[in-house]
């Protein structure tokens, strides 16, 4: 319906239902893409956050599905600044969809972190760092950060709240948390602001509340369901249970910092390569 309201043209429709529905429309979503219609797809209950309905509710696979199609941008903002940044972006897009993924739990706001409306049209931005005065460019040794966390949607607090226990546990360190509201708007920015967000030499450990197929791209340690669904409980019940905890998410940061140590030293600065330096092939694409 939507894909024909925008065809015949004079106005700007949206579609809106919980987020693991979209499976049904995966085929007019795809034909918004193809055909250039820029239709704005409002999706909510965006994880296993929703809780007690269960698994055949709770996408664990979608917003992967999504990234994958061409013309598509999906946004998964973390709070109230972002999602006003991702409604700019999908009113201003009208040449391709727009996918907006809002989750049902409640989220606080990250404004005291640094969340912009603006910057969520760059994709990715460096929202709050810990122990900065650690690094070379205050005058401290350290050239990159000891740990990246990068998260979206409402795993963006999850990854404030471990930055903050790895950086009161040790303030020798230095923690930045990157939130990641649309992979496809980050992958369109010049090279060179890609790597001043994702630094060179520090281990990338991602942090969302559905798969890590696709992860791997922008993060050495992606967390997530490892080839599972959810299950049907409150939704505080469901994160504890799958480890979307601060305590265990601090567990994990640590281990990715341990491995990441040069010849296994306990005190020495961990180092991790690149991800974003990679060869790129030209494509050719006949939507452009």
């Amino acid at each position: 319906i939507c894909n024909g309201m925008f065809a015949h043209g004079l106005i700007r429709p949206f579609c809106a239902t919980f987020l693991q529905f979209l499976g049904y429309a995966m085929g007019a979503v795809r034909v918004s893409a193809l055909s250039r219609f820029g239709i704005i797809y409002i999706m909510t209950h965006d994880s296993i956050g929703l809780g007690e309905d269960g698994p055949t509710h709770q996408p664990v696979e979608m917003l992967e599905s999504l990234r994958a199609i061409p013309n598509l941008v999906l946004l998964r903002p973390c709070d109230g600044r972002e999602v006003s940044g991702a409604y700019q972006v999908a009113l201003q897009r009208v040449t391709g969809p727009t996918v907006i993924s809002l989750s049902r739990q409640a989220t606080p706001s990250q404004a005291e972190s640094g969340s912009s409306t603006e910057k969520v049209a760059l994709g990715a931005y460096v929202l709050r760092e810990f122990g900065l005065e650690n690094s070379n460019q205050q005058g401290g040794s350290l050239s990159h950060p000891t740990i990246i966390l990068l998260a979206t949607g409402t795993e963006v607090q999850l990854a404030v709240g471990v930055a903050e226990q790895l950086y009161s546990r040790n303030s020798s360190v230095w923690v930045r948390v990157v939130s990641m509201p649309s992979c496809e708007l980050f992958d369109s920015q010049p090279l060179d602001y890609q790597r001043s967000v994702l630094l060179n030499g520090s281990p990338i450990m991602s942090i969302e509340a559905s798969g890590v197929t696709g992860w791997r791209k922008y993060a050495h340690a992606p967390f997530g369901l490892q080839s599972c669904f959810g299950v049907s409980a409150p939704s505080d019940v469901v994160y504890k249970h799958f480890g979307f905890s601060v305590p265990n998410l601090l567990e994990r940061a640590g281990e990715v910092i341990a491995f990441y140590r040069p010849g296994g030293v306990e005190t020495a600065h961990p180092v991790a390569p690149s991800l974003v330096d990679y060869p790129r092939f030209a494509a050719v694409n006949p939507l452009h």
